[in-house]
């Protein structure tokens, strides 16, 4: 079988039929649908949208948090020859106005009343947009539940015609239009067709090598192209599937217990820093064991990625005593996991290893759908501190100011409707501008050192990449993030976010007595430490690195508050912006 869409690849699933298939975990239980089940529903569900006026080259609007029916849309959209508009739940109604209007979208579906709210606000704005289905909920005057669109559609040609129609569906039909969350001025819609996915997730399949026996876990806004392309991985290899909110994946893991999932970086450090909390905490001879233990692991795993096993009497005594407790605070069942999104720090990688759990970290932009780069399970296809080597059928290279650029089936046509700005990403010979500035060795292994327009030119016109700096700090217990400032400054300065738990714990030890965050921040310990902090990464620094004013922030950066992107990526020019007054005076002082 030759897979030329995602249609190809979900039929995967069908081939593997099993009575519990997709899982939906909630803070109040779960629900099981069957791989039968959630096919009758998307094929009723793309008759039913059908009936709306949905077909060939249309767009439909997708905003709903991790769950089989994101799949179930995505699917019977496709089927019609129509494509999807991701959304992400935490845009405001002017932001979802100018996607719907931007793309066409002539239906939206939404999750619940809350999100549904924000379409009936811009309704009157956007005469395109004809029908709102509403997936779970009372629903308000003008829109119909999508188990109403379902029934309408379901009958018993219903499966027999999903088939017919996927058969129409060509590898270069639009699939999805993915808007980027820039940080200044309008998104740009990503174009991507069916090919451009199909051709990702085959070779990246080659790395992450899963079979029907996993159990593998969604919970990154599947909005995000990074585990969208993970979740047709899923669907080539037939897993059983998991579905959960990011907002309550710490919560629910142990309850899930999924042998593959993604993250983006900020999650495994977050899992990092309360491993190590909860050590320090110990007593002295529990630390001990604890960093016994994890030396032992540390000496094991060049081993593992060498393609052997750990051995020994000193690493199967530090597994049972230590190493295996600490995988079960994430189910106790993962085989591997993968990282995107950012750069995942060194240590903390290392770290993943040494107790078991071997990551792979890849690389990619919405624009390349997304992988161009991933480390593998094979033996030599890991080398820590890379993105991996580029997949099979990507072709990558460093231009002379160090951006990489690459080449390939999975990159994208170019931005909706703005031919001038899809010119500015591509050169001469047809490769893709990433935007990152990148090294490749020897063997392949790329290894990415800093975004390019993150780059800071001193006003001494030293080049210095934010991103390691950055790192170094966060590995601080007290600090969540941090933002680097200082291009066409005289020096840097930086914006440190309080990690809350973190510091409240620390500040319990110091029998610091405070009201609130704000007045613990400005405590005279607590600057303190934080200058500590600021002075030890220093030290390792060139003259020209070095951070030569703080400033701790007296809330943490959020999505909620729009200086994280949805994958927790700091949205550089926001802070920056929103706190325009403080770096003044950081640099007035």
């Amino acid at each position: 079988m030759i897979e030329r869409s995602i249609l190809d690849l979900y039929r995967h699933e069908l081939d593997t039929p099993r009575d519990e298939h997709y899982f939906h975990f909630t803070l109040d239980g779960k629900t099981v649908w069957s791989t039968g089940e959630f096919f009758s529903r998307t094929a009723g569900l793309a008759v039913g949208l059908e009936k709306l006026g949905v077909g060939r080259g249309d767009r439909v609007m997708l905003v709903t948090d991790n769950r089989p029916e994101w799949h179930m849309v995505d699917l019977a959209v496709a089927d019609l020859g129509a494509a999807d508009v991701p959304v992400y739940g935490t845009l405001t109604p002017a932001q979802v106005a100018y996607q719907v209007k931007d793309s066409g979208s002539i239906v939206a579906v939404a999750e619940n009343a809350d999100q549904m709210a924000k379409f009936l606000e811009i309704r009157s704005d956007c005469p395109h947009l004809r029908h709102l289905v509403q997936i779970e909920g009372p629903c308000a005057g003008g829109v119909m539940s999508l188990a109403e669109v379902i029934e309408s559609g379901t009958s018993g040609e219903s499966e027999d015609l999903f088939w017919q129609r996927a058969e129409k569906v060509s590898a270069d039909d639009l699939l999805t239009l993915i808007y980027t969350s820039g940080t200044t001025g309008n998104p740009k819609g990503v174009t991507l067709t069916h090919a451009n996915l199909v051709q990702n997730v085959m070779p990246s399949a080659e790395r992450a090598l899963i079979d029907p026996s996993d159990f593998c876990l969604e919970f990154l806004p599947l909005c995000h192209v990074f585990e969208r392309m993970l979740g047709y991985l899923y669907m080539y290899r037939a897993v059983t599937k998991a579905y959960c909110s990011v907002y309550h994946v710490g919560d629910l893991l142990t309850t899930i217990r999924p042998t593959v999932f993604a993250s983006v970086p900020r999650i495994y450090e977050k899992v990092y820093d309360k491993v190590m909390d909860a050590v320090q905490s110990g007593s002295p001879l529990r630390r001990s064991l604890f960093e016994w233990a994890l030396a032992a692991g540390r000496e094991a795993y060049p081993r593992v990625l060498a393609g052997g096993k750990p051995a020994g009497i000193k690493h199967a005594l530090a597994d049972r005593l230590v190493l295996s407790k600490v995988r079960e605070r994430l189910g106790g069942r993962l085989r591997f996991c993968v990282s995107g999104g950012a750069p995942l720090a060194l240590f903390t990688n290392e770290f993943f290893h040494s107790i078991g759990i071997r990551i792979l970290e890849g690389y990619g932009l919405t624009e390349t759908s997304p992988v161009i780069a991933v480390n593998g399970l094979a033996p030599g296809m890991t080398r820590l501190g890379s993105v991996g080597k580029a997949i099979s059928n990507v072709e990558a290279k460093v231009a002379a100011d160090g951006e990489l650029c690459v080449r390939g089936p999975s990159v994208m046509k170019g931005y909706w409707n703005l031919p001038d700005k899809t010119a500015e990403v591509f050169d001469a010979d047809g490769f893709f501008l990433t935007g990152d500035i990148a090294e490749i060795d020897a063997e392949g292994f790329i290894r990415i050192t800093d975004r390019k327009k993150d780059i800071i030119v001193t006003a001494g016109g030293k080049n210095i990449a934010p991103q390691p700096i950055e790192a170094e700090l966060k590995r601080s217990p007290l600090i969540d993030n941090a933002v680097i400032i200082g291009d066409r400054k005289p020096f840097l300065v930086v914006l440190l976010s309080p990690n809350t738990e973190g510091l409240e714990k620390w500040a319990e030890g110091e029998g610091i007595q405070y009201a609130s965050l704000e007045e613990l921040t400005t405590h005279p310990k607590v600057v303190e430490a934080y200058a500590s902090v600021v002075a030890a990464v220093n030290s390792d620094l060139a003259s020209y690195e070095q951070i030569k004013r703080h400033a701790v922030l007296p809330l943490m950066l959020s999505i909620d508050d729009g200086t994280l992107t949805p994958t927790l990526k700091v949205k550089r020019r926001v802070v920056e912006e929103r706190y325009s007054e403080l770096i003044a005076g950081l640099y007035a002082s």
